[in-house]
């Protein structure tokens, strides 16, 4: 089986086309894709949390 891809913050926040303030904010309304924080600090997206988040605000648009 495949390992999952974890994307940076920086590249989920270059998909989605959102500055790190916005998306802080959308995070703490609790309405962000799920963060994980690794040991050293960093922060990544897991795909799959990413992709669906987009299929969930594409229902909601709908």
């Amino acid at each position: 089986m495949p390992r999952q891809r974890h994307l940076k913050l920086t590249e989920v926040l270059e998909e989605i086309d959102m500055s790190r303030a916005a998306f802080y904010r959308m995070r703490a309304r609790g309405k962000a894709p799920k963060l994980i924080k690794l040991p050293n600090g960093q922060l990544r997206v897991r795909r799959s949390d990413l992709d669906a988040w987009w299929t969930n605000c594409e229902q909601q648009a709908a």
